[in-house]
């Protein structure tokens, strides 16, 4: 069984979907703690009704984060780690705590739209700004820079010209934890080598 863990800012919503994805079977996965930098993240609530073990890391009450998580992945034997709306940047000490299987999505199809301060609707809003016919999802792996490591998957999301700022956000979060899932099942089962 693949030990997972979860970084997470906020909802955690992928992180949500994997964790009741492995409960029943969906994924050969193990999810051990959601470690998060927002003591206020609703990810917490629900890990802690989903008996996850959770951890809140950040600068206030920790010295050296990167050094904090990369030990607490050791702790639970993590073999990926999976970002859920993570908005830190990633250390080296939990990069490599990991073996480099630290998994991002971004809500766009990269190298479109990525790098620091670019998230959630500041994405959308490009991708609004430029007409694009389409946006996507990417799955990439953590490098120590924003949204820059090896593409593992990427998943085209067509537009219609209609379609508002608000209306790229939803197609985007709709799909997204599927999206997750899938790749993810992939990279357990071998199909997607990392």
């Amino acid at each position: 069984m693949t030990n997972i863990a979860f970084l997470s800012s906020h909802n955690g919503s992928a992180a949500k979907a994997i964790t009741n994805a492995s409960a029943v079977g969906i994924l050969k996965a193990s999810p051990k703690i959601l470690i998060s930098n927002n003591p206020e993240s609703r990810a917490l609530i629900w890990a802690k009704e989903s008996s996850l073990q959770t951890r809140v890391v950040n600068a206030k009450n920790t010295g050296d984060v990167d050094e904090e998580i990369s030990k607490l992945l050791k702790d639970h034997a993590i073999d990926i780690v999976v970002c859920s709306g993570y908005m830190k940047l990633i250390g080296p000490k939990t990069i490599i705590a990991a073996n480099g299987k630290v998994l991002n999505v971004h809500p766009a199809l990269l190298p479109l739209y990525g790098g620091k301060g670019m998230y959630g609707r500041h994405v959308h809003q490009c991708v609004f700004d430029n007409k694009d016919t389409k946006t996507g999802i990417t799955i990439h792996l953590v490098d120590g820079d924003y949204d820059h490591g090896k593409t593992v998957a990427q998943k085209i999301i067509p537009l219609s010209s209609g379609d508002d700022v608000d209306m790229i956000e939803a197609k985007i979060k709709a799909a997204e934890p599927d999206f997750y899932i899938e790749v993810l099942g992939k990279i357990l089962s071998g199909d997607i080598k990392l």
